[in-house]
């Protein structure tokens, strides 16, 4: 199995401060927990992990489970947080398995494997069984919008040579195209907003930057990165801010499909 994964070279996860200030993007995977319907017996491939939250979720029904994430930082908590359940560093993009699975869960983590999402595909199929589940959630079309925009526009008034954004949100139709030309038939899609809040980033667009996009500022001037993130905050307050505090623009791109 390749020990390599699909998110850019220069990307590093806190993985602590994920839990702690990030910890929404496990608690919204229960709902696709119920889509993939574990059952007892079963053996599934948790791909783009994480912490293992999710993954020890999916443990506690019966099943065999197995999690692969690109970061080792992430893995190393797992396995400290999870003791006795299987995890792995592993590239979404080239990874193969010894066996078959029943099926294949992914929680916000596709849309960080844009290089080749076809040969995500393809390596999803090929570790499962035939009739085997791929179930998963990701940011879809206009995910991050105005985040993004704040971004982009922040970089460019400062001089700043345009960022290369890591993700690939893409439309229901796009994606249901690629997942019938390799090999398999979708069940269930659905594209939904879902605007979160962002409790634990006092500083709102600014804290998601240096989670999500923090690699971005290493090429920033040290005295820039203060003076950009600020400026992220007023251009994306106007949309997000609320009186109750920040919120993502996030948008959502849930299915579920069957190999072929």
């Amino acid at each position: 199995m390749a020990l390599r994964y699909d998110t850019p070279s220069l990307m590093r996860w806190n993985a602590r401060a994920y839990d702690s200030s990030f910890g929404y993007v496990s608690a919204h995977g229960a709902p696709l927990i119920e889509l993939l319907d574990p059952q007892p017996g079963e053996r599934i491939l948790d791909l783009g992990c994480g912490t293992g939250v999710l993954t020890a979720d999916i443990a506690a029904r019966g099943t065999t489970v197995l999690g692969m994430d690109g970061s080792a930082a992430m893995i190393e908590v797992a396995l400290a947080q999870h003791p006795g359940l299987d995890f792995i560093v592993g590239d979404g993009a080239n990874f193969r398995v010894l066996d078959s699975y029943d099926a294949v869960f992914s929680n916000a983590a596709l849309h960080w494997m844009g290089r080749d999402p076809d040969a995500v595909i393809r390596c999803v199929r090929a570790a499962l069984a035939p009739g085997g589940r791929f179930v998963a959630e990701m940011g879809g079309a206009g995910n991050c919008a105005a985040l993004t925009s704040a971004m982009l526009t922040a970089w460019r008034e400062h001089g700043l040579s345009e960022p290369d954004l890591p993700w690939y949100f893409p439309t229901p139709a796009e994606y249901a195209v690629r997942l019938e030309r390799c090999g398999f038939t979708v069940r269930l899609l659905e594209y939904f907003d879902r605007p979160t809040p962002l409790d634990e980033c006092p500083n709102g667009a600014a804290d998601w930057v240096r989670m999500f996009a923090g690699y971005l500022l290493d090429g920033v001037p040290p005295a820039t990165v203060e003076p950009l993130l600020r400026r992220v905050n007023e251009l994306a307050a106007p949309a997000l801010r609320r009186e109750s505090g920040w919120v993502a623009d996030y948008v959502r791109l849930r299915f579920a499909a069957v190999r072929a």
